[in-house]
Parts: structure tokens; C-alpha cells; sequence
């Protein structure tokens, strides 16, 4: 059984399991001693850290005493069916870089909110030797650190969304009115290092998906699936991209159909099956989803990741993981030249982090019909390469810093200059007040950067993943 979060479990671990145990934690960060360790039928598989073997790590499950109705949650069971009351919210993938950032910001809006993770992403540092650029506390000193800031209790349910018998349990225990599903390996170059990689990332990202509209049509009907998707699932067409769907002429006939997908990359291709998936599902058996296709996410501060440095939110800079304006500016605290890859034309659409945890919101408060598959596309503005590296030039020489440019050769398969127009209303509709990439935004996320530049490693700056040469031999970590 899943159970909540607590700190008076007895620690429980069968002797024939001690050694699972311990590599898992050597991998994730802050395990406390009162959980109790069991293994899933169906286990979270790590990628391979050597040519010789493979491992694999054990779901842990977050444990307490069994939920009686005399005990009480942080507040009365919410249910959809009643508007007074707060929609109970479940965060998949709540630990990580968008999923922490909106878990904070639903919980301070009101809403009763239950983070579900594996916390394998923490494991992915450890085992490439990356950093976040910002220290970042465990998942339970997080947790502990916002009740004692602001007296709300956020649950937690540690275990992999692949076992579905793990994920059955954590639904029919929190029994969510809507589910934000950030489950996911998100790196298009960490998807693209080796073959065992590629295959964990479509394996977790389809699976886990397709485990949560399961787990939605068995026990929670009416729950609203918001599912991040992602602007590259669009690829670079040369004509306007449309929010989900287009209509054709042809032959004389018209309909309107879901918006060609031209994926460039595994990780990409995941979002794709995971889009086919749900808009079936809500098709075939009612299920209302939103899918929020975003476009490359920046910054770091929302108004609650900066009440205490416990609650931080993670920041990215090396070549795998980090996005472009956040790569940029840490690149040019530290001085070293921004890399831009190739020609530099290639264009995106971009947001900051704050209007990543608005559009969620925004999209729980107005979710879909039944039988609805919304797509909007999430992003405020866009840029391409060129003109990011020349706004980070322009803001780190008003702080003195002495910010060059080079061209690196492209590791990826992309256009390099290309046509871009997509659209973007639908959220803008809903209310979202966008933050628009200003002076003063910039100013800030270099000071940022600046102030914790101690903490980043040079080697991890310079890409090291290239799409043409991804092979079967799993890729090691250098020493």
C-alpha cells in the first residue's frame, strides 16, 4: 500500500533487499530514516553507468500509518462535484524544476496538493556528475520547510508511475480532482546519449502516461488530466503552427485534424505517442485533458521558491539538461563564451518559470469537458539563438561582465535558420498575464547566476551529446 508522508514509520528493510537499498541511496539525495523500503513489482529501471552491467533501483514507497477516517488530512476531502470547496490536486514529478515550482504555488493558492515522484532525477546528476547551479534541499526538508513556513501540508507519494499497482494506490489514496502530469524524462540530449537511454525514456514517458489514464478511467472518472507537452513536438514547419489542430482543404473536402508532429528527438517522439494516447483515451472513453504544449522554460525565482533557500527551485546550466537563457547566463557570470550551436537562427518559443505554474493553474480552474482533448501551446514570446546570446551580451555589459560569443558545432539534427510562427491564445484567453523577458528579468537571473558561479563546473558547459552518433554502447561517466 502507498500511504502519506510521516516521520514516525519504523525503518523496516528485509536483508535480502540492503543491497538495493543502498545504491538507491547513494543516488537520491536526503532518504530519511523512517520509511519503509519495498520493492515494486514492476521497478523504476536506471540507465546503464557501465558497458559491463546494468542496474536497477527499487521504488520506495513514502509510508505511514494507514489512513483511518478518525485521523485527519490537512483538510476535508475535496471533491469537483463541489465548487466551494478545493480541488485536490495531484504533481507528477512535483521534485523537479517546473513540477516543484507549481506544486508550491497551487498549494499556496489554496488547492490540496500530493506530490507523486520517483525522484530519479536527482539519481540522473549523480550519475552524468551534474549539479544543480543552486543548492537544492531533499524532497522531505522541502516539504517540512513549507509547512513550518506557511502551516500547509503537501503529501507525498515516493514510487515510479511505471508500477502501476504503486500508482492505483497513491490515486485511491489522495483521490485527485485534477492530476498535473510532469512525470517525465524531459532532456531531448538525454534522450539521445545512448540506446539503454532513448529506450528508459519512451519506455518511462509512454508507460507512465498511459498508466495515469488507467488509473484515471479506473478510479477517478472525473479527474482532469493537464499534461505537459512540449512546442517540439511541432518540429520547425514552414507555415504557421496552430495550437493542436489545423484545418485542411483537400480535394475539395475539409476537416479539421490534429497538427502534423515532426519530433526531433526520443525525447520528443515520448511527447508525441504520449499526445496520441490521451486524445484516444478521451475519445474512447471520456476522459477530459489538457495538453500544454511548452515552449523552453527560464528562470528560477516564483514567490515561493524564494521565501526560504530551502524551497530553491533547481537551475540547469550543463549541456544536457540546461535550456538555452538559463545556459546563457550562467556562461556569462563564470566568462565563459555563450555558445550558441551553428548558424544560431534556430527559433523557439519561451516563458518564464512563473508563467509555467499560471498556465497550469489556469488551465485547473478551467479544465476540459469530458471527452475533451484541449491542446494549448505555452509560451509568451520568441527567440531565436542569436537573438537570446545578443540580450545576455547587452545585460552582462551593464553589470561589467565581458560576455563573448562563439559558434560551436550543432550536436543536433535542425534546421539551423528556418521560418517560425506559432500560435499562441488560448491561455491569453483564459487570463495569463505573461511576464515578458525584460532588462530587469535578465539583470536578475545573471546576479543569480553570479551569485552562486562557485558552483559551477566548466566541463559540463560545452555540449557532449550529438544526435548523429548515438550508438548501442552505453556512454559512461568520464572520471
Amino acid at each position: 500500500m502507498a500511504h502519506l508522508l510521516s516521520t514516525s514509520c519504523s525503518l523496516n528493510i528485509p536483508s535480502c533487499r540492503k543491497p538495493s537499498f543502498q545504491q538507491l541511496n547513494q543516488g537520491l539525495i536526503g532518504l530519511p530514516t523512517s520509511f519503509t523500503v519495498k520493492t515494486s513489482k514492476s521497478p523504476i529501471q536506471t540507465v546503464i553507468l557501465s558497458a559491463q552491467r546494468s542496474q536497477r533501483c527499487h521504488t520506495v514507497y513514502a509510508t505511514a500509518t494507514p489512513f483511518t477516517p478518525t485521523q485527519s488530512r490537512s483538510g476535508l476531502h475535496q471533491s469537483s462535484n463541489d465548487p466551494s470547496k478545493a480541488k485536490r490536486v495531484m504533481i507528477i514529478g512535483g521534485d523537479g524544476y517546473c513540477g516543484w515550482a507549481t506544486a508550491l504555488h497551487l498549494s499556496n493558492k489554496g488547492y490540496e496538493v500530493a506530490i507523486v515522484d520517483s525522484l530519479i532525477r536527482r539519481l540522473f546528476d549523480h550519475q552524468l556528475g551534474l549539479d544543480s547551479l543552486t543548492p537544492i534541499a531533499s524532497i522531505h526538508d522541502r516539504l517540512r520547510c513549507w509547512k513550518s513556513l506557511t502551516g500547509k501540508n503537501i503529501e507525498l507519494y515516493i514510487g515510479d508511475i511505471c508500477d502501476f499497482e504503486f500508482l492505483s494506490e497513491s490515486f485511491k489514496s489522495f483521490e485527485p480532482d485534477a492530476v498535473v502530469h510532469f512525470g517525465e524524462q524531459r532532456s531531448a540530449p538525454y534522450s539521445m546519449i545512448d540506446r539503454s537511454r532513448a529506450v528508459f525514456t519512451q519506455h518511462n514517458n509512454v508507460i507512465g502516461t498511459l498508466n495515469v489514464l488507467f488509473a484515471m478511467k479506473e478510479f477517478r472518472q472525473e479527474c482532469h488530466l493537464v499534461k505537459l507537452g512540449t512546442m517540439g513536438e511541432y518540429g520547425t514547419p514552414n507555415i504557421d503552427i496552430e495550437e493542436g489542430y489545423i484545418t485542411i482543404n483537400h480535394n475539395g473536402r475539409t476537416d479539421t485534424l490534429p497538427y502534423p508532429k515532426q519530433a526531433s528527438s526520443f525525447y520528443h517522439l515520448s511527447k508525441v505517442h504520449d499526445s496520441h494516447n490521451i486524445a484516444f483515451t478521451c475519445k474512447a472513453w471520456g476522459i477530459r485533458a489538457t495538453d500544454l504544449n511548452q515552449g523552453v522554460v527560464y528562470g528560477v525565482r516564483t514567490d515561493e521558491t524564494a521565501m526560504h533557500e530551502e524551497l530553491c527551485n533547481r537551475l540547469d546550466y550543463d549541456g544536457v539538461f540546461g535550456t538555452a537563457l538559463n545556459r546563457f547566463c550562467v556562461q556569462a557570470a563564470v566568462g565563459h563564451p555563450l555558445t550558441v550551436y551553428g548558424k544560431g537562427g534556430q527559433t523557439r518559443g519561451y516563458l518564464d518559470i512563473r508563467d509555467t505554474v499560471q498556465c497550469v493553474e489556469l488551465a485547473i480552474a478551467n479544465p476540459a469537458q469530458p471527452g475533451e482533448f484541449r491542446v494549448f501551446n505555452q509560451f509568451t514570446e520568441q527567440f531565436s539563438v542569436n537573438q537570446l546570446a545578443a540580450l545576455v551580451t547587452k545585460a552582462g555589459e551593464k553589470l561589467g561582465l565581458d560576455v563573448k560569443t562563439i559558434s560551436v558545432p550543432n550536436p543536433r539534427v535542425e534546421a539551423e535558420e528556418h521560418y517560425y510562427n506559432a500560435k499562441h491564445t488560448k491561455l491569453i484567453e483564459l487570463g495569463l498575464q505573461p511576464h515578458i523577458l525584460s532588462d530587469s528579468l535578465l539583470d536578475s537571473l545573471l546576479n543569480f547566476a553570479i551569485q552562486f558561479k562557485d558552483r559551477v563546473d566548466s566541463k559540463q558547459i560545452m555540449p557532449s551529446v550529438s544526435w548523429r552518433k548515438i550508438g548501442t554502447k552505453p556512454k559512461t561517466v568520464a572520471a
